[in-house]
């Protein structure tokens, strides 16, 4: 994405008058333009609830639904809409992807108002507000925390190897040789690039949390030529070997259905995929196990889901304000991350309505926030810009595609991240 230098300060677009209005008053013909990519069962009935609310405020919703798990074509489809001068309302944006349209002078509107009226700066935790704010300004309203470093298994499979969710790559692998012998697929993988690079984070953590964030925050060259990404590779190669043979151009949600139809054992991916499985009628604990990727308990990679609010007519904006209330309102935090799998985007929202994957990713965030140990996800945007994230990438996608040897990797890693700073 084109970045520009921001020449001037976004101006305020709405006073406190304005979200009042917008929030109790909003007009029957009021409405929102939402650009999104949650389009599998999981994502569709979170989004649901959303639509229901501002539907009660006399809101209505036009959807933009964008195929792809990843965000890169509703991120090309927003590109041209922006450029021909016909924003959204919202789009559904992650991390520095936020901020490159933040450098582009006037294409963000401002959600101060909101912010001031409902105290977003004491409940959004700060590693969150990096990516909803620019320059003092409130530019997007968090939907969400996801965290990335999940496995889910189906429980069955895991029972007939044991029952031991493994906790070191050791015991990972003899899981993943016991599900091999019985006739399944170990491991559910949709052979798209973000997919290959959200496992790619959870083998990096997995190896230390200061390589983690040496290599993938820091960008240092000694650690992204080590020893260590040399052995992250190497992992890599190993779980490829645990993936069927129609693993190309698979979505995430049908790499989910195998786990779910008890035809692989494991999925790699984050907790998005709890919907998934919730949506099929499947129970924490009875049907599917949530555990941390081996390696790295204690420590969580974030992204977090934001509606990015695009500088619209004014006639809009007291619709879109209303919006960004809705989205960052406990109730809808609770009810929305329920049924998404992620958790709430403030930090005073009860987990009473979670179920037992819902709690312990909860109480895990905090863990790691308290400790230090919450880390953005390379994989989705949240430690390094897009163009470095592009270039993790194309190396990692083609490794796990058989194009690299793991020392051609390392090799290959170094000489794109350092074309792409």
């Amino acid at each position: 994405m084109i970045r520009t230098n921001l020449t001037k300060t976004l101006k305020l677009t709405a006073s406190a008058a304005l979200i009042m209005g917008a929030a109790n008053a909003a007009t029957a013909d009021s409405n929102v333009e939402v650009m999104h990519w949650w389009t599998s069962g999981g994502e569709a009935k979170a989004l649901d609830v959303l639509k229901a609310d501002l539907e009660s405020k006399g809101i209505s919703w036009s959807d933009m639904p964008i195929a792809g798990g990843g965000g890169d074509n509703a991120n090309t489809v927003l590109r041209a809409r922006v450029t021909a001068g016909n924003p959204p309302t919202a789009a559904q944006m992650l991390g520095y992807a936020i901020l490159d349209w933040a450098n582009v002078d006037g294409a963000l509107g401002n959600l101060n108002a909101a912010a001031a009226k409902e105290n977003w700066d004491a409940v959004v935790p700060k590693a969150l507000q990096k990516f909803a704010k620019h320059d003092g300004n409130w530019i997007s309203a968090p939907v969400n925390i996801h965290s990335t470093n999940w496995m889910w298994f189906n429980k069955s499979a895991l029972d007939a190897v044991g029952g031991k969710a493994p906790t070191t790559w050791e015991e990972f692998v003899a899981v993943l040789d016991g599900m091999k012998a019985n006739g399944i697929t170990p491991l559910a993988h949709g052979g798209q690039a973000w997919q290959e690079a959200t496992i790619f984070d959870a083998v990096a953590l997995s190896l230390g949390d200061d390589f983690y964030t040496s290599a993938f925050i820091d960008l240092d060259p000694a650690a992204l030529g080590g020893a260590k990404m040399l052995e992250a590779f190497n992992r890599m190669a190993k779980l490829r070997s645990y993936v069927d043979d129609n693993f190309s151009g698979r979505d995430w949600n049908l790499a989910s259905a195998m786990v779910i139809e008890g035809k692989a054992g494991v999925q790699l991916m984050g907790d998005w995929a709890k919907g998934e499985f919730l949506n099929a009628g499947q129970v924490p604990g009875k049907d599917f196990v949530c555990v941390r990727f081996p390696g790295t308990q204690g420590a969580v990679t974030f992204n977090a889901d934001q509606f990015a609010m695009f500088n619209v007519s004014d006639d809009k904006k007291a619709s879109q304000l209303a919006m960004a209330s809705s989205v960052l309102s406990p109730e809808f935090q609770s009810a929305f991350n329920v049924v998404k799998g992620s958790v709430p985007a403030r930090t005073d929202v009860s987990d009473a309505a979670f179920d037992d994957c819902g709690k312990k990713g909860i109480a895990d965030l905090a863990e790691a926030n308290s400790a230090g140990r919450l880390y953005g996800s390379m994989a989705h945007g949240h430690a390094a810009p897009d163009a470095i994230k592009g270039a993790l990438y194309d190396v990692v996608t083609a490794h796990f595609n058989g194009e690299y040897s793991s020392e051609e990797a390392v090799q290959e890693l170094v000489a794109a991240i350092d074309a792409a700073k």
